[in-house]
């Protein structure tokens, strides 16, 4: 078997097993990657909500950082959760040189605030100018743009940052809708948004999706995909775990997205590319 491309994972911990680091490594996993990780924070969370976030020191992620880039031969960087600016600064600074696929986590699934504004600000400021592709979901978009807006709208302001932006979701679909597909907007520095559209799965056990999709993503670009497949791939993807968890019940909230290994070596057909009107 040829060496495996390395995409390291900087985020936070999910005690439920859901989102964060647990999320990555298997995706990754899954995608032919060797998945390297530095750990953020530790978060106390369920399925229910997060009850406690212990945000690493800087110093602390800081030399996780040196440990894997002194030794391995890092293609992608994928970040999740940071905790703090001074975190957020580090990670654009140390690895804005990496192609970097940044899952700005604000918000948890449950709601719960993960960023405060002086987090938002060194992403706007610091990260996002550094990052290679962003891919915030509608509320994390707004609250990075300072606006309501419409998700087209958001993904082309906060690609004017620097990043490509594949703003996930939409509008039109929530977990348990009987809305048939959902649209992510596809933005790059300079163009127009285009919409991938892709079908939607009704449930609730989604927790960790947004994560899963960064991930996937990241995986992608590792083995040489360009963007657009790449953002194609990892939606369909993303729809297959949730297919898999669709009828779960673990947990007394929002659970969590399947991470078992995939059922089929062949992912589901790939979203279709619209071009916006």
């Amino acid at each position: 078997m040829l060496t495996p491309p390395v995409v390291l994972a900087v985020a936070g911990t999910d005690s439920g097993g859901a989102a964060g680091l647990a999320a990555d490594l298997a995706t990754i996993g899954h995608h032919g990657c060797h998945g390297a990780c530095a750990v953020t924070a530790v978060t106390a969370q369920d399925t229910s909500g997060v009850r406690a976030v212990h945000a690493l020191p800087v110093g602390a992620v800081a030399d996780q950082l040196d440990a894997v880039l002194d030794d391995l031969p890092v293609a992608v960087v994928k970040t999740g959760m940071l905790g703090s600016p001074d975190v957020v600064r580090l990670v654009a600074d140390r690895l804005g040189h990496l192609p970097l696929v940044v899952d700005p986590v604000l918000v948890a699934t449950s709601g719960a605030v993960l960023g405060d504004a002086a987090v938002v600000a060194a992403y706007r400021d610091d990260l996002l100018p550094a990052a290679t592709i962003a891919t915030p979901n509608l509320v994390e978009a707004r609250v990075l743009a300072g606006r309501e807006a419409p998700a087209r709208e958001l993904a082309e302001r906060l690609a004017d940052l620097g990043p490509a932006v594949v703003l996930t979701g939409g509008p039109e679909w929530r977990p348990g809708s009987d809305v048939a597909d959902c649209t992510d907007w596809l933005c790059e520095p300079g163009g127009r948004p285009v919409a991938l559209s892709h079908r939607a799965v009704t449930t609730s056990a989604d927790h960790g999706s947004g994560c899963t999709y960064a991930s996937a993503l990241a995986a992608r670009v590792a083995h040489g995909a360009d963007l657009v497949p790449a953002a194609q791939a990892a939606a369909a993807y993303v729809t297959g775990r949730l297919e898999q968890s669709r009828d779960w019940c673990l947990g007394r909230g929002r659970g969590p997205v399947s991470h078992l290994a995939p059922a089929s070596d062949n992912p589901p057909s790939a979203p279709h590319q619209e071009e916006p009107a």
